[in-house]
């Protein structure tokens, strides 16, 4: 299994509290059966109007290709919809730093292999500053030391330390651990009666 211990990548400042997956992704494409355009939707309603594109961080040149948003409180807050990490990860971010998190938003995201990391609101506001200011430098988040580190700082993180482990083991993969099991898997299927038409109660 795949274990994630550093992710790397330019950042993406998005200023605001209690940013709601409704935003995230508009609930209109909730309606797809599958989760692959998720990405164009991402912030659609704020970034693009009748008009054509929106002043919006996401369109702006400076920050094209970044892969770790840096956001404030409660972020991913409002309705469950998995719909909104899916947007996420397929828009191309890789990992999000924050104040804080929607509990749901952020196991959502775990199940993607998508680290959610918490920073006090003066860090946060830093790195958004110093992005910013240098959107061409890097970010790196060092799961293993719970650090993240930018123009030469190291910024300690937080985040449940289940979420961490199941990161740097690879068990954040639910499909992966199926199939590493699969002989096992296989044994227990073949205990059960109602797999085998309840032969031994005949």
């Amino acid at each position: 299994m795949t274990g994630i211990t550093v992710v790397a990548g330019r950042g993406i400042p998005l200023a605001g509290d209690n940013i709601d997956t409704d935003r995230i992704i508009p609930a209109r494409h909730l309606k797809e059966i599958t989760f692959e355009n998720m990405g164009r939707y991402f912030f659609q309603d704020e970034r693009f109007g009748p008009q054509g594109q929106k002043s919006h961080v996401l369109n702006d040149a400076r920050f094209s290709g970044g892969s770790i948003l840096i956001v404030n409180k409660n972020f991913g807050c409002g309705s469950s919809r998995e719909h909104a990490a899916h947007a996420v990860k397929k828009f191309g971010i890789n990992a999000i730093i924050g104040e804080s998190f929607s509990p749901i938003f952020e196991g959502n995201c775990l199940s993607l292999g998508i680290p959610v990391v918490c920073v006090s609101e003066g860090d946060a506001k830093s790195l958004m500053a110093g992005v910013g200011d240098a959107p061409e430098k890097e970010i790196e988040i060092h799961l293993d030391e719970k650090n993240i580190r930018f123009g030469g700082r190291a910024i300690n993180f937080m985040m449940p330390e289940q979420n961490r482990k199941a990161l740097a083991n690879g068990s954040w993969n639910s499909t992966e651990v199926l199939m590493a099991n699969a002989g096992l898997v296989k044994e227990v299927a073949g205990r059960l009666p109602y797999l085998r038409n309840f032969e031994d109660s005949l």
